[in-house]
């Protein structure tokens, strides 16, 4: 490695037990999706951590989303808002670094301390995803700002509140973020061995709200139509779809409806995920799930209605983000770290930066694992290690702009 990036890896290296407590601090920030005052502390939190950086701040305020609630209403849910920082926009390399600043964790959850569980491993809500992510992200832009290149490099940090619910009401903001970048960095958790995510599946959360008829179910049940029963059977039959297509997979994850016992339920919602390896998936679930419809409403008394959308787009490796793949490989081995990718099932907003165009590395967070869990955990040693990869790989970019044969206009 040129020794000249010597003096802020140094630096780095030392920031280890200053990272591992603002890792602590931001985690025991409850900041679940939904708990708008946790979201906002946080938010404000990492406004205080990030100005020392010199950036222009912004808090951008985010619509609400749309819900179908547990009596199949439609219902508008708050958002948090977002928070962008922008330094350097005229500078000829820009790049954009994108984290999330709630979790899965709501504010009644019962999971709300962070524990050593030993000499490296915290446990803890969001200590992987994505506080220690957060962490790093601020580190190596401070790492950044001391070398004699940042000058050439300029960047804007996005943080949004509803990442782990889709970023329906960011990604407005992350696609005008995306306008004008060359390069995305996202700090997603990498796997225990720092395997990156490379290719990822898109998704969408969709509901079904199915309408029957109401009846004593002593006096006259024979008139009434089993909202439940109808959604049941729906339910497996959507179930049934798995296997059908490669590739796309569809997960029933909850059933509401009914009521009192001695009532024909009239009433039955099943709220499930799909998701899809290439966007022509899209059409073809769609499709199936409007015949299933068109089957029950042909049945006297019931109806049904689909609710949701498809919020991210798959993410392939196409021969942009394979170049910047490289890159990261590349800094990996300067500083002696054997980094691999492989694809993942799962999805996070550096799909939504593909779908606008953007090029994106979407793992730079921490070493970490049984995310979205009691179990979560995160590795001391890997905030240093993560740190110095994002460091080098922004310096680079600075000095070298080794991807300039490929960047956008």
């Amino acid at each position: 490695m040129d020794a000249a990036y010597a003096p802020m890896l140094d630096w780095l290296a030392g920031q280890s037990a200053q990272m591992a407590a603002m890792t602590r601090q931001w985690a025991s920030i409850n900041s679940g999706s939904y708990h708008l005052d946790g979201v906002r502390r946080m938010r404000e939190t990492l406004a205080a951590a990030f100005a020392p950086l010199g950036g222009v701040a912004e808090v951008i305020p985010l619509a609400p989303i749309t819900q179908i609630n547990a009596a199949g209403e439609r219902i508008e849910v708050p958002m948090a808002e977002a928070l962008s920082i922008v330094k350097r926009p005229e500078a000829p390399v820009q790049v954009l670094l994108v984290g999330h600043m709630d979790t899965v964790f709501g504010a009644d959850h019962p999971f709300q301390q962070v524990t050593m569980l030993d000499a490296n491993t915290m446990n803890g809500p969001g200590v992987a995803d994505l506080k220690g992510g957060l962490v790093i992200m601020l580190h190596a832009l401070m790492a950044l700002e001391q070398s004699p290149w940042a000058e050439q490099l300029g960047w804007q940090v996005v943080l949004n509140p509803d990442e782990e619910i889709g970023s329906v009401a960011s990604d407005p903001v992350l696609k005008q973020a995306a306008i004008g970048k060359q390069v995305g960095l996202i700090y997603e958790p990498a796997l225990p061995d720092g395997t990156l995510a490379g290719a990822r599946k898109g998704s969408g959360n969709f509901s079904i709200t199915v309408h029957g008829r109401a009846a004593h179910a002593g006096r006259n049940p024979e008139e009434g139509r089993n909202a439940i029963v109808a959604v049941a059977e729906l339910t497996s039959r959507l179930f049934a779809l798995n296997g059908q297509r490669e590739g796309v997979t569809i997960n029933p994850g909850k059933i509401d409806g009914g009521g009192a016992l001695n009532v024909v339920p009239e009433l039955g919602i099943v709220r499930f995920n799909i998701r899809t390896r290439e966007a022509a998936d899209e059409a073809w679930a769609l499709a199936q799930i409007e015949q299933l419809l068109t089957e029950l409403g042909s049945r006297e008394g019931f109806s049904g209605e689909l609710h949701g959308q498809f919020t991210r787009q798959p993410k392939p490796m196409a021969p942009p983000i394979a170049k910047l793949f490289e890159l990261v490989f590349a800094c990996g081995r300067e500083l002696g770290l054997e980094i691999s990718a492989k694809p993942s099932g799962g999805c996070c907003d550096g799909n939504n930066l593909w779908k606008y165009g953007l090029p994106n590395v979407d793992t730079l967070g921490v070493r970490g694992a049984n995310i979205h869990s009691d179990k979560e955990i995160a590795y001391v040693d890997s905030f240093v290690e993560r740190g110095k990869l994002s460091a080098l790989l922004l310096m680079k970019l600075a000095r070298e702009n080794p991807l300039a044969a490929s960047q956008n206009a």
